[in-house]
């Protein structure tokens, strides 16, 4: 008797422990995507600082991440130790990046009509990214003023050896209006072609009004087209400086002493941070969660992208704070140089191109730490529908918007959703954000922390929604 009940213990003992680690189990997986789970989400967002913190280490601690600095280097190994703390698997992807440098950039009016004996003028201006050098002294050249490429096109003649300012005014109106992106879109045509082609028809310097608003004698950075060995000086003028010296032109002819000497130097080696939450269901199966870490070198980049990076991060720290895991793996992607040159999203997806199908979504935020309203995605009209419930959450913080796009059209994740991988970004109002964007005035002060964690609680509730989705989204086409 005493055998039989030892082997029925034995067996009682067996049935508890195979009952306690399947209840263990099912606590650990992830629920449908139901209403009382996603409100859990939102509302654990909404009370977290994690976010903000991880910001303000990046900007306050570092500070400028441009793309080969020391500052980017740094910011790699801040975020990799960041994610590893929170238990996420954390991989470094080699990318080979410019490395521009910025120089001495200076100018003055020194001739004009009218102008007092011994007097010169000022000229506020930042070097363009990928900018050749003038001589160590600088170099004196007559000042030509064009609006668009049409007239530059038709005073081709004046253009050789002249230095030409695509003087093109931001339209604020536009902005305050809700169409920002179109507004900067207009004028950063002209920064980033517009050195180029003055260099094709012989200008010895480019000059583009600063693409953006708040003119408080603020300039406006960013890339060029230019390549080697066609590389002349190129930088922003402030919009009272670009308006001054078009004042001047209507008096007579207007001369400018330009010094800029930045370096080109070789590719250096840098990293895309990847920090992966494995999914339970289908590991094989990719949701993607992302901003960019490089910045521009005037300031912190807090909204450009410090912030989107730190709501991607904050995703797998929310949900392993609430003891969730994923169906689908969630990948976060800090990605290295989108400001010029886009060599980590190239790069991603160089090495991931023969797995696509396997990436089921993909999010970047990189439009600032503005107030968001909701969503955007790259889905077929028809998948609308199945994202009624996450709406109906994300109401409540009014942020249910889901702006269907053909073209969601992140920068970073653009060769995805070439390749037809539904592409989403968090829909926020940037009215203001061209204010800031590549200016020394891009700093962690400017950041809304409420905002901040609105939006941690849109790409955290995204993110969860489409890696425990049942539905197939189906892949995006992208229009040629």
């Amino acid at each position: 008797m005493k055998s039989v009940s030892a082997s029925k213990l034995t067996i009682l003992a067996s049935s508890l422990l195979i009952a306690s680690a399947f209840a263990s189990a099912t606590a650990w997986a992830a629920p449908a995507n139901d209403p009382a789970t996603l409100a859990q989400i939102r509302d654990s967002a909404m009370k977290e600082d994690w976010a903000y913190e991880r910001l303000a280490d990046m900007t306050d601690l570092i500070g400028p991440r441009l793309s080969g600095s020391a500052g980017a280097a740094a910011a790699v190994e801040q975020v990799a130790d960041a994610m590893r703390k929170i238990g996420a698997k954390v991989t470094l992807q080699p990318v080979k990046v410019p490395h521009w440098v910025r120089g001495e950039e200076k100018a003055q009016l020194v001739d004009y009509a009218g102008r007092p004996s011994g007097i010169t003028q000022k000229v506020v201006l930042s070097a363009l990214g990928g900018s050749g050098a003038t001589p160590a002294a600088g170099l004196t050249a007559p000042v030509i003023v064009v609006r668009d490429f049409d007239e530059l096109n038709a005073r081709k003649a004046e253009v050789k050896g002249s230095i030409v300012l695509f003087d093109v005014v931001f339209d604020d109106e536009m902005a305050k209006g809700g169409q920002a992106g179109k507004a900067y879109g207009r004028g950063s045509n002209y920064r980033g072609n517009g050195p180029r082609v003055a260099q094709e028809l012989g200008a010895v310097g480019a000059l583009v009004r600063s693409v953006g608003g708040a003119d408080f004698r603020l300039t406006h950075t960013g890339n060029t087209g230019l390549v080697d060995g066609k590389r002349i000086p190129a930088a922003a003028v402030t919009a009272e400086d670009a308006m001054l010296i078009s004042r001047l032109l209507k008096r007579g002819a207007v001369k400018m002493h330009l010094t800029l000497t930045p370096q080109n130097l070789p590719d250096a080696d840098s990293y895309n941070v990847i920090a992966d939450f494995p999914g339970t269901e289908k590991p094989e199966e990719v949701v993607i969660v992302s901003g960019h870490l490089d910045s521009w070198d005037l300031a912190t980049g807090a909204h450009d992208d410090g912030a989107g990076v730190a709501a991607a991060m904050a995703v797998i720290d929310t949900l392993k704070k609430l003891k969730l895991q994923p169906r689908r793996t969630i990948r976060v992607i800090a990605w290295m140089n989108e400001e010029n040159g886009t060599r980590g999203g190239k790069g991603y997806f160089e090495v991931n191109k023969e797995k696509v199908e396997q990436h089921f979504a993909a999010i970047e935020s990189d439009n600032g730490a503005g107030r968001p309203f909701g969503f955007m995605g790259s889905v077929r009209p028809s998948m609308v529908k199945y994202f009624a419930p996450l709406q109906k959450s994300l109401d409540q913080i009014g942020a249910g918007v889901f702006d269907r796009r053909d073209v969601a059209g992140g920068a970073d994740i653009m060769p995805l959703e070439r390749a037809g991988v539904p592409s989403f970004q968090p829909l926020v109002d940037f009215t203001n954000y061209f204010n800031y964007h590549h200016t020394a005035a891009d700093t962690l002060d400017k950041v809304n922390p409420l905002d901040l964690k609105r939006q941690v609680a849109v790409m955290t509730s995204l993110t969860w929604y489409l890696a425990n989705m049942d539905e197939n989204i189906g892949r995006t086409v992208v229009p040629q």
